[in-house]
Protein backbone atom coordinates (compact mmCIF):
# COMPACT_ATOMS: atom_id res chain seq x y z
CA UNK A 1 0.00 0.00 0.00
CA UNK A 2 2.47 2.61 -0.93
CA UNK A 3 0.34 4.97 -1.58
CA UNK A 4 -2.20 3.94 1.08
CA UNK A 5 -1.16 6.45 4.17
CA UNK A 6 0.53 10.16 4.67
CA UNK A 7 3.50 10.17 6.68
CA UNK A 8 5.04 13.11 8.88
CA UNK A 9 8.09 15.11 8.10
CA UNK A 10 10.67 13.36 9.57
CA UNK A 11 14.23 11.86 9.35
CA UNK A 12 13.08 9.62 6.53
CA UNK A 13 9.90 10.82 5.13
CA UNK A 14 7.82 8.66 2.95
CA UNK A 15 7.54 4.87 3.28
CA UNK A 16 4.98 2.29 2.47
CA UNK A 17 6.43 -1.08 2.99
CA UNK A 18 5.09 -3.90 5.26
CA UNK A 19 6.81 -2.96 8.05
CA UNK A 20 5.18 0.68 7.72
CA UNK A 21 1.62 -1.34 7.96
CA UNK A 22 2.39 -3.57 10.59
CA UNK A 23 3.51 -0.73 12.96
CA UNK A 24 0.30 1.04 12.34
CA UNK A 25 -2.13 -2.05 12.39
CA UNK A 26 -0.42 -2.95 16.18
CA UNK A 27 -0.54 1.22 17.15
CA UNK A 28 -3.68 0.57 16.09
CA UNK A 29 -5.24 -2.65 17.37
CA UNK A 30 -3.61 -1.44 21.21
CA UNK A 31 -5.34 1.37 20.73
CA UNK A 32 -2.20 3.47 21.96
CA UNK A 33 -2.87 6.07 18.59
CA UNK A 34 -0.63 7.62 15.83
CA UNK A 35 0.52 10.78 15.00
CA UNK A 36 3.14 10.04 12.48
CA UNK A 37 1.33 7.61 9.71
CA UNK A 38 -2.03 8.84 8.70
CA UNK A 39 -4.56 7.23 6.66
CA UNK A 40 -5.21 8.37 3.16
CA UNK A 41 -7.14 5.86 0.99
CA UNK A 42 -11.37 5.71 1.82
CA UNK A 43 -11.46 2.38 3.06
CA UNK A 44 -8.59 2.40 5.53
CA UNK A 45 -9.81 5.41 7.20
CA UNK A 46 -13.09 2.72 7.63
CA UNK A 47 -10.66 0.14 8.26
CA UNK A 48 -8.37 1.74 11.02
CA UNK A 49 -11.02 3.03 13.51
CA UNK A 50 -12.69 -0.80 13.54
CA UNK A 51 -9.56 -2.18 14.53
CA UNK A 52 -9.02 -0.13 17.30
CA UNK A 53 -12.41 -1.12 18.11
CA UNK A 54 -12.11 -4.76 18.23
CA UNK A 55 -8.55 -4.24 20.17
CA UNK A 56 -10.37 -2.30 22.69
CA UNK A 57 -12.62 -4.87 23.13
CA UNK A 58 -10.15 -7.58 23.37
CA UNK A 59 -8.16 -5.55 26.29
CA UNK A 60 -11.61 -5.34 27.97
CA UNK A 61 -12.68 -9.25 27.32
CA UNK A 62 -9.08 -10.21 28.99
CA UNK A 63 -9.63 -7.98 31.80
CA UNK A 64 -12.70 -9.18 32.57
CA UNK A 65 -12.10 -12.86 32.19
CA UNK A 66 -9.17 -11.96 34.58
CA UNK A 67 -11.74 -10.42 36.87
CA UNK A 68 -14.22 -13.22 36.84
CA UNK A 69 -11.67 -16.53 37.18
CA UNK A 70 -9.89 -15.22 40.04
CA UNK A 71 -13.17 -15.19 42.35
CA UNK A 72 -13.90 -18.43 41.46
CA UNK A 73 -10.55 -19.92 42.58
CA UNK A 74 -10.89 -18.04 45.19
CA UNK A 75 -13.89 -20.14 46.49
CA UNK A 76 -12.55 -22.96 45.33
CA UNK A 77 -9.42 -22.37 47.32
CA UNK A 78 -11.21 -21.46 50.51
CA UNK A 79 -13.36 -24.70 50.13
CA UNK A 80 -10.20 -26.63 49.92
CA UNK A 81 -8.59 -25.43 53.16
CA UNK A 82 -11.72 -25.40 55.19
CA UNK A 83 -12.17 -29.33 54.11
CA UNK A 84 -8.19 -29.67 55.58
CA UNK A 85 -9.08 -27.64 58.84
CA UNK A 86 -11.78 -30.30 59.21
CA UNK A 87 -9.87 -33.52 58.74
CA UNK A 88 -7.49 -31.97 60.92
CA UNK A 89 -9.84 -31.58 63.21
CA UNK A 90 -11.45 -35.14 62.87
CA UNK A 91 -14.56 -33.78 62.22
CA UNK A 92 -15.72 -37.30 60.70
CA UNK A 93 -14.95 -38.84 64.75
CA UNK A 94 -18.48 -36.21 65.82
CA UNK A 95 -21.05 -37.51 63.47
CA UNK A 96 -22.41 -40.10 65.55
CA UNK A 97 -22.88 -38.26 68.75
CA UNK A 98 -26.36 -37.00 68.76
CA UNK A 99 -25.62 -34.31 71.17
CA UNK A 100 -24.14 -32.18 68.08
CA UNK A 101 -26.27 -29.25 66.88
CA UNK A 102 -23.52 -27.77 64.97
CA UNK A 103 -23.22 -30.72 62.82
CA UNK A 104 -26.06 -30.62 60.13
CA UNK A 105 -25.06 -26.74 59.59
CA UNK A 106 -21.97 -28.19 58.63
CA UNK A 107 -22.78 -30.20 56.05
CA UNK A 108 -25.17 -28.08 55.10
CA UNK A 109 -23.13 -25.42 54.29
CA UNK A 110 -20.50 -27.75 52.93
CA UNK A 111 -22.93 -28.65 50.26
CA UNK A 112 -23.78 -25.18 49.40
CA UNK A 113 -20.02 -24.36 48.77
CA UNK A 114 -19.06 -27.56 46.45
CA UNK A 115 -22.55 -26.47 44.91
CA UNK A 116 -21.04 -23.19 44.10
CA UNK A 117 -17.69 -24.95 43.09
CA UNK A 118 -19.50 -26.94 40.46
CA UNK A 119 -21.35 -24.15 38.93
CA UNK A 120 -17.56 -22.41 38.78
CA UNK A 121 -16.15 -24.94 37.13
CA UNK A 122 -18.72 -25.58 34.28
CA UNK A 123 -19.35 -21.25 33.99
CA UNK A 124 -15.02 -21.37 34.15
CA UNK A 125 -14.10 -24.71 32.91
CA UNK A 126 -10.27 -23.09 33.12
CA UNK A 127 -10.18 -22.83 35.89
CA UNK A 128 -10.15 -26.67 36.25
CA UNK A 129 -6.18 -26.27 34.66
CA UNK A 130 -4.85 -24.00 37.46
CA UNK A 131 -3.55 -26.62 40.38
CA UNK A 132 -2.59 -25.81 43.78
CA UNK A 133 0.31 -27.40 44.47
CA UNK A 134 -0.09 -27.23 48.28
CA UNK A 135 -2.44 -30.03 49.35
CA UNK A 136 -3.79 -28.27 52.03
CA UNK A 137 -5.38 -25.49 49.45
CA UNK A 138 -6.40 -27.90 46.62
CA UNK A 139 -10.07 -29.01 45.95
CA UNK A 140 -9.25 -32.02 44.17
CA UNK A 141 -7.08 -33.16 47.13
CA UNK A 142 -9.45 -32.81 49.81
CA UNK A 143 -12.48 -33.08 48.37
CA UNK A 144 -12.25 -36.92 49.19
CA UNK A 145 -12.71 -35.81 53.11
CA UNK A 146 -16.51 -34.18 51.76
CA UNK A 147 -17.14 -38.00 50.38
CA UNK A 148 -15.94 -39.72 53.88
CA UNK A 149 -18.17 -37.17 56.08
CA UNK A 150 -20.84 -38.15 53.66
CA UNK A 151 -20.95 -41.32 53.86
CA UNK A 152 -20.11 -41.60 58.02
CA UNK A 153 -23.42 -39.24 58.02
CA UNK A 154 -25.65 -41.36 56.31
CA UNK A 155 -25.51 -43.95 59.22
CA UNK A 156 -25.75 -41.43 61.66
CA UNK A 157 -28.34 -41.51 64.55
CA UNK A 158 -29.89 -38.35 64.25
CA UNK A 159 -32.03 -37.63 61.74
CA UNK A 160 -31.38 -34.24 60.67
CA UNK A 161 -27.35 -35.08 59.73
CA UNK A 162 -28.33 -38.18 58.51
CA UNK A 163 -30.94 -35.76 55.69
CA UNK A 164 -27.67 -33.15 55.86
CA UNK A 165 -25.54 -36.23 54.85
CA UNK A 166 -28.25 -36.92 52.44
CA UNK A 167 -27.72 -33.61 50.86
CA UNK A 168 -23.86 -33.64 51.16
CA UNK A 169 -23.72 -36.45 48.44
CA UNK A 170 -26.26 -35.10 45.90
CA UNK A 171 -23.92 -31.78 45.61
CA UNK A 172 -20.59 -34.14 45.11
CA UNK A 173 -22.90 -36.34 42.97
CA UNK A 174 -23.21 -33.03 40.79
CA UNK A 175 -19.77 -32.24 40.94
CA UNK A 176 -18.63 -35.30 40.12
CA UNK A 177 -21.17 -35.06 36.76
CA UNK A 178 -19.32 -31.58 35.84
CA UNK A 179 -16.14 -33.84 36.03
CA UNK A 180 -17.13 -36.15 34.08
CA UNK A 181 -19.04 -34.30 31.17
CA UNK A 182 -16.27 -31.63 30.75
CA UNK A 183 -13.00 -33.47 31.93
CA UNK A 184 -13.77 -36.82 30.27
CA UNK A 185 -13.25 -38.42 34.01
CA UNK A 186 -14.30 -42.14 34.38
CA UNK A 187 -15.35 -44.18 37.45
CA UNK A 188 -18.58 -45.69 38.24
CA UNK A 189 -18.61 -44.21 41.64
CA UNK A 190 -18.42 -40.52 42.59
CA UNK A 191 -15.55 -41.36 45.12
CA UNK A 192 -13.24 -43.26 42.00
CA UNK A 193 -14.52 -40.01 39.81
CA UNK A 194 -13.03 -37.76 42.46
CA UNK A 195 -9.89 -39.66 43.26
CA UNK A 196 -9.32 -39.74 39.51
CA UNK A 197 -9.84 -35.42 39.66
CA UNK A 198 -7.07 -35.46 42.47
CA UNK A 199 -4.56 -37.91 40.25
CA UNK A 200 -4.68 -35.86 37.63
CA UNK A 201 -4.00 -32.67 39.67
CA UNK A 202 -0.94 -34.37 41.21
CA UNK A 203 -2.33 -35.28 44.80
CA UNK A 204 -3.48 -38.68 46.63
CA UNK A 205 -6.92 -38.30 47.59
CA UNK A 206 -7.08 -37.08 51.31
Amino acid sequence: MPAGFTYSSGPVPGGGGFSDGLYLSMVTISTLGFGDIVPASAWLRVITPLEALFGFALLTAAVSWILQIYPALTRRRVLAIRLSVLRRADVARTVHDPRSAMLPRLLDELSIAITQAGVDLREYSETYYFRDADPDSSLAATLPYAVELGRIGTIAPAVDVRLAATILNCALEEFAKVLRERFRHTGHSTPEVLAAYASDHGHPPA
